[in-house]
């Protein structure tokens, strides 16, 4: 783990997302105090020469319309001819029509070197039944201890089946290839009770991949383990005062400060 999260600090990759305006902000200070470096870029008359000049591409669907669907077409398949990893966070996949079938026009355009949303996104792009609540995964859904192996199973099929690297993220997160899977347990509940832990969590893996692109898997379980134990960092620090504004601040910080040494003592993981 220690050296994935290095490899960032050393190379500080920028990173274009097209994301969601809901959690810009928060994906921007994530990328910063991660080690790489944000620009955000969604009209389709610059995003081609934008991701030309990137490490690698973030695309959030969480806030779709017209104009930005194109976009992130362009974007997509300029990053695959210039051999840039690409990563696609589904936001909101089973809630809408709309939502999925952009994702699933965007996975038939573009090679997308990581997947990253919760474990209902994932299943509503396997075609899977899904209790997709908004931008929520339904605790209906949710991975617990009880059904680990048949969600572990149905990630690692996704993975296989697109080529790519599905990273689901809950409680207990799922990050395959298809052949290998990371279980990693880690964070805190309260990470679910502010808006855009996923966003930046997607955009921080966009980063890692970028920084590591011969190691896709091993560099995105990185970033998720990252998260995590930040996640723990940042509630130990809450005083009875403190709400989930606090918290928010709180982890990005612990971001900010996490070296390799404390990731590779702190991930908590198993590889299946």
């Amino acid at each position: 783990m220690r050296e994935y999260l290095e490899r960032v600090r050393e190379t500080s990759p920028l990173i274009h997302n097209i994301t969601n305006y809901v959690t810009v902000n928060d994906c921007a200070n994530i990328l910063l105090a991660c080690g790489g470096s944000p620009i955000m870029a969604d009209d389709s008359r610059e995003v081609e020469d934008i991701t030309s000049i990137c490490a690698g591409l973030n695309i959030n669907i969480g806030t779709l319309n017209q104009h930005t669907i194109p976009a992130m077409l362009l974007a997509g398949k300029r990053a695959n001819l210039c051999g840039h990893p690409v990563l696609l966070d589904p936001v909101g996949a089973g809630a809408s029509a709309l939502r999925t079938d952009t994702a699933r026009r965007l996975m038939e355009g573009i090679t997308f070197s990581a997947v990253r949303g919760n474990i209902s996104e994932i299943k509503a792009l396997a075609g899977e039944e899904s209790a997709a609540r908004g931008v929520d995964a339904d605790a209906v859904d949710a991975v617990t201890e009880e059904n680990l192996e048949q969600a572990e199973a149905l990630v690692r099929a996704f993975a296989g089946r697109n080529h790519t690297v599905a990273a689901v993220s809950g409680a207990i997160d799922l990050v395959s290839d298809g052949e290998r899977t990371y279980v990693i347990r880690g964070g805190h509940p309260i990470m679910s009770r502010i808006t855009g832990s996923g966003c930046m969590l997607s955009a921080m893996t966009a980063a890692y991949i970028a920084s590591n692109p011969e190691h896709i898997l091993e560099a995105a379980a990185a970033a998720f383990c990252a998260m995590g134990l930040c996640g723990e960092i940042a509630w130990r620090r809450m005083k009875p005062e403190d709400g989930n504004s606090s918290f928010r601040n709180y982890l990005i910080d612990a971001v900010y400060n996490l070296d390799g040494e404390t990731l590779e003592k702190g991930a908590n993981y198993e590889v299946w």
